[in-house]
């Protein structure tokens, strides 16, 4: 495989349909939420840290180990961390969205995240899970297999995270409160970043270049993210291949090259929006064995760069993630839902919404911009869903009536209507509990095609196709691959295409699913899922519960309606439960 990858928002991730009790130890991990000055293209800011790093603080685990992380906020923002790509079975108090699992934490409060990493083995990233604050709030998370299972591949010499962000001089909460206020499109950020370092293509930069020095023969296995906020990016290393597993495995020459390489990261864009058209890179070093027993590094030598795919290339991106494949192996097997329970379809896409009086607004035609799920622009409540649901008080805070399928039909990515408006509110789309779920999300050409990061919460899903033009149901279902596709936690809906997956929603809660653009977040591109319990009652209890008192909740007020089945009664754990769902002074 040539050295050139989209990284979309997340990474892939191995996993086990297993689902086994927690075989590993308690890790613990103190995140003082502070700020620090730190200094980038020349210019020194204020930014919010853990612990005064940027970026944050490396989380590693094994699988079955369980993770509980400390979080005190000492900065005068409310913050919330999620742990993007962890499943959070039966821990959904702890996966992070403001106001979706929790309110946030209050300046002065702290907050425990308490989560058991379960079947999974890969890279993940924590991140801020509120406004814009993960332009600076982010870190790796590296899970090791158990102990005396071994990768999927052979061993590395060495691992390394290899974060990529962006840098912003202004303040990102100013940027989209000025951009929500107006209508129009944010500002763009100045720089992209490596493991937080913008690299010698800006100016004033030269020196805060990200170096990666190896060995000749070795391979490298370098753990990519992409963490940064509102961009897709191509990402290379010049003249080197890779191996992509879930990481990217990277086979340094045999032997010394004499030369250095750059690893360059730039951005896919498929909108019509600004954007941020720069390219961050850092450099391979090779270390010369033959010139002392000390590492030895020469910074005279000649230095190749990666020619990257297009900005707009969206073939590429669409031959690069189809190829991507499961193991499918007896040890890594890809538990494909064979039988579906319901088949949802999702159209995804800008809008707008209209002016206030007395307002000038900068969006298309003096309207707002805005971005929907099915055209419902999600509102985001003052309490948390997942609060609202467990106590059985929804009422004024989500109703369950999200829609299966977009309520007006139309030429999905053909001429777009001449109405742009869209609707909004709190819907949440309820399943029962081990529903298999079909779901094909389909861009639109309202204000133009454009690529969408779809980000799920709680689950790994399997990517069964995708394609271009408009979905169609009576022949594209045939393509689907059911054997060995890649699985995930998030999927670019193509620009002008669509996507389809299948998951099990064997994981009782509240879900948050949203495109990972925080631009297009911010303007409501975003929608959750409440999966209900299951009739076995310990399935839903979180793992701290002991002998917890049970309570029968009928309906929880949904009315005659719950997302197109009707109501039944359900049982929830309480005591326990309630203790951590009501520690919320402390909600994505």
């Amino acid at each position: 495989m040539k050295a050139l990858l989209l990284l979309c928002i997340a990474l892939l991730a191995l996993s086990d349909a297993t689902v086994a009790p927690p075989t590993g130890i308690t890790r613990h991990y103190k995140f003082d939420i502070q700020m620090a000055n730190v200094t980038r293209l020349c210019h020194t800011k204020s930014i919010v840290t853990v612990n005064g790093q940027f970026p944050g603080p490396k989380i590693v685990a094994r699988e079955g180990d369980r993770v509980v992380v400390k979080v005190v906020n000492h900065v005068e923002r409310n913050v919330t961390l999620h742990w993007h790509g962890v499943r959070q079975l039966r821990s959904g108090w702890a996966d992070g969205p403001a106001y979706v699992t929790q309110c946030p934490i209050q300046t002065g409060h702290s907050y425990v995240y308490n989560f058991t990493i379960v079947g999974q083995r890969g890279t993940f990233f924590w991140h801020a899970h509120i406004s814009w604050l993960r332009a600076t709030l982010y870190g790796p998370i590296v899970v090791l297999p158990q102990l005396g299972v071994p990768y999927p591949f052979a061993k590395p010499y060495k691992e390394v995270p290899v974060i990529l962000g962006e840098w912003w001089k202004a303040d990102t909460e100013a940027v989209i409160s000025q951009a929500l206020q107006t209508g129009g499109g944010p500002n763009v950020s100045d720089a992209y970043t490596i493991n937080g370092l913008p690299g010698p293509f800006y100016n004033c930069s030269a020196k805060d270049t990200f170096k990666l020095k190896v060995e000749p023969g070795k391979t490298y296995l370098l753990r990519l993210i992409n963490a940064a906020l509102n961009d897709e990016v191509f990402f290379g290393i010049a003249n080197h291949t890779h191996r992509q597993t879930t990481d990217v495995l990277l086979r340094a020459k045999p032997d010394y090259p004499n030369a250095m390489f750059f690893m360059s990261a730039g951005p896919y864009v498929t909108g019509t929006g600004t954007f941020d058209n720069s390219t961050v890179a850092g450099v391979l070093e090779y270390r010369n064995p033959k010139s002392s027993s000390r590492p030895s590094f020469n910074s005279e030598l000649p230095l190749y760069k990666p020619t990257l795919p297009s900005l707009n290339d969206t073939s590429f991106f669409a031959n690069f993630t189809g190829k991507l494949r499961s193991l499918a192996t007896a040890r890594f097997p890809a538990s494909v839902p064979q039988a579906i329970d319901r088949r949802v379809f999702f159209t995804v896409g800008l809008g707008s919404s209209p002016c206030p009086e007395n307002q000038t607004c900068q969006g298309p035609n003096g309207t707002k911009f805005a971005a929907t799920v099915n055209n419902v622009s999600f509102a985001l409540p003052t309490t948390a869903l997942l609060q609202a649901h467990f106590v059985g008080q929804s009422r004024g805070v989500y109703t369950p009536d999200f829609p299966l399928t977009p309520l007006m039909p139309f030429n999905y990515t053909g001429t777009p209507p001449n109405n742009t408006l869209v609707g909004n509110g709190t819907k949440l789309m309820v399943l029962p509990f081990n529903t298999s779920v079909e779901l094909v999300m389909q861009d639109t050409s309202i204000l133009g095609a454009e690529s969408h990061p779809l980000h799920l919460h709680g689950f790994n899903f399997f990517v069964v196709g995708q394609g271009f033009g408009n979905y169609d149901p009576a022949k594209d279902p045939a393509k689907f691959n059911l054997v060995d596709p890649v699985e995930r936690n998030t999927v670019g809906v193509p620009a002008g295409g669509w996507v389809a997956i299948r998951f099990l929603a064997d994981n009782p809660g509240v879900w948050f699913m949203h495109c990972h653009l925080e631009v297009h977040a911010s303007w409501g591109l975003k929608m959750a899922w409440l999966v209900l319990d299951g009739s076995l009652l310990t399935k839903s209890c979180h793992p701290a519960v002991g002998s917890s008192q049970m309570l029968d909740f009928k309906g929880f007020g949904f009315g005659s309606s719950m997302g197109g089945f009707s109501p039944s009664p359900f049982r929830v754990c309480s005591r326990a439960f309630l203790l951590i769902g009501f520690f919320f002074f402390f909600g994505s």
